[in-house]
């Protein structure tokens, strides 16, 4: 579904990303996972095309993304949870969940996709009156999940979901991405948790430095002694 071909990337004159190569099956979940500068939020902006490669291309469904304007990626099915979730906070809960449906694949099956979305975050829908704004952190995060959902995507990025959360919030916006996964949609995920995404993926990459060093099957990699070492302190 989704093929990163040999990717060098970075801002300016400093590159970030450096001959990266991975690809997402469809009905997969699969995890980048490294330390804080590794590179990874650079290869989600990249693969939405906020950032275009100097080398390597990226395809998904055969569909070139790199030479597409970024507003045309969610049309093509791909929705970007972006890191620090950027709501429109002085928005309701319930107006930053329509504007996830504007596009033509998802504004006619509105209605269906928001109460979906409500019954899978039942604290969204005791809140869609409320301002996103003046919303915890992990509902926050839920929120901008939900919107991202409403564009009918067939594959979602998740972009360091977990950043600034408590570990109880961690581990629940960590079962609802599993629950979305089982549901039928394909992801892709980066995170600086390790230990609970290698847990609940089904395959992995390790990102060092701007490049791959690594991949398998998430709890096999759980077990690896490179990979407890470096990221598990063990």
């Amino acid at each position: 579904m989704l093929r990163v071909e040999h990717i060098d990337a970075g801002y300016g004159d400093i590159q970030v990303l450096w001959d990266v190569s991975f690809q997402v099956k469809p009905g997969e979940f699969v995890v980048l996972v490294g330390a804080n500068g590794a590179g990874k939020s650079t290869i989600m902006k990249t693969i939405s095309s906020l950032l275009r490669p100097t080398g390597g291309a990226v395809y998904f469904e055969d569909q070139r993304l790199d030479q597409v304007p970024p507003y045309r990626i969610i049309d093509l099915g791909i929705a970007h949870i972006p890191e620090g979730r950027q709501l429109f906070p002085e928005m309701t809960v319930k107006e930053n969940l329509e504007l996830g449906s504007l596009g033509p694949r998802a504004k006619p099956k509105r209605k269906e996709s928001l109460e979906w979305v409500l019954e899978l975050f039942p604290r969204l829908k005791e809140r869609q009156k409320q301002l996103a704004g003046t919303m915890s952190g992990g509902e926050q995060q839920m929120c901008a999940i939900a919107r991202g959902l409403m564009s009918k995507p067939k594959m979602v990025l998740f972009d360091e979901p977990s950043l600034g959360l408590s570990p109880l919030l961690t581990q629940e916006i960590f079962r609802l991405a599993r629950q979305i996964h089982d549901e039928g949609l394909t992801l892709l995920m980066v995170e600086q948790n390790v230990k609970q995404t290698l847990a609940i993926c089904d395959r992995a990459y390790v990102l060092e430095n701007g490049r791959i060093v690594m991949e398998g099957k998430g709890r096999e990699m759980l077990e690896d002694p490179k990979v407890k070492e470096a990221f598990l302190g063990i």
